[in-house]
């Protein structure tokens, strides 16, 4: 269901209804005359739809976790909201950058429109921008020839759907050399599953072997893993992120139902 899109279409029927209302209706009617139910209903909805349209479109979009790929940061059920100004002003439904503003850098998790179909939103962390060459190999994530620092911060279990409880290692991460963000290791699950690589725009950049893979991320494109690096689906598979695709930066979560504990925390 594109929301999104509904919504612009309830907006512009109530706007319309509104305005001509406003102009030509109103001044038709009988002194005392109570308006037809199907001009004072939209009048009523009008304001409050141009409200929620307005800051969806340009301020916050919440949205809610549907997986586990980015644990241990988000868990399954977590509701966030979005930043949707940070990386620019874009037009709402066609997703059209008007405005500039920052760019996304390493580090953030980011929120965009899933390359292989763009109805769909995913969320996965910011490791590679433009021109950045990216390794993977046994596990360790390498950016420009450097190795990016991991402290081993303990044993974690959770469960999945199906699988009962998953045992990894929590590491924190340091992409930006300032501040770690936790990810989790499966060491009985190999770091590429090779077979589930598909054919995506820029191939050509990235260079699979048996250990990993080497990626250059092409220019207006930027490079995503989840947190949960063994139990994800990201661009060692599907490929990179159009800067198009962006949604924005999430930043928190408002909500959720199974762990009150977890609401108004900061996404880092």
């Amino acid at each position: 269901m594109n929301f999104p899109l509904i919504l612009f279409v309830l907006l512009v029927i109530t706007g319309c209804i509104y305005l001509l209302d406003f102009l030509f209706w109103k001044n038709k009617r009988a002194e005392g005359e109570s308006e037809p139910w199907w001009i004072e209903y939209p009048k009523s909805f009008f304001p409050i739809i141009l409200i929620v349209f307005s800051l969806r479109s340009f301020v916050i979009e919440p949205f809610k976790i549907p997986s586990g790929s980015m644990i241990p940061t988000l868990l399954v059920g977590d509701f966030i909201l979005v930043n949707k100004y940070t990386y620019g002003i874009r037009l709402p439904v066609i997703n059209k950058k008007v405005i500039d503003m920052n760019e996304p850098k390493r580090g953030d998790v980011l929120v965009f429109r899933y390359p292989e179909d763009p109805s769909i939103d995913y969320i996965k962390r910011v490791v590679g921008v433009p021109g950045d060459v990216i390794t993977y190999h046994n596990k360790q994530l390498i950016i420009n020839g450097e190795v990016i620092k991991m402290d081993y911060d303990g044993d974690y279990k959770y469960v999945e759907s199906g699988h009962g409880y998953i045992y990894s290692d929590r590491y924190s991460e340091y992409l930006n050399k300032e501040e770690g963000h936790s990810i989790l290791i499966n060491q009985d699950v190999k770091g590429l599953q090779y077979s589930n690589v598909r054919d995506f725009p820029f191939r050509d950049n990235c260079k699979y072997h048996r250990t990993g893979f080497t990626c250059e991320v092409p220019p207006g494109n930027y490079f995503a893993l989840g947190d949960n690096r063994d139990s994800s689906s990201d661009s060692r598979y599907w490929g990179f992120v159009p800067e198009e695709n962006i949604v924005g930066k999430a930043f928190m979560i408002w909500w959720n139902f199974g762990s009150f504990d977890r609401i108004g925390l900061s996404i880092k």
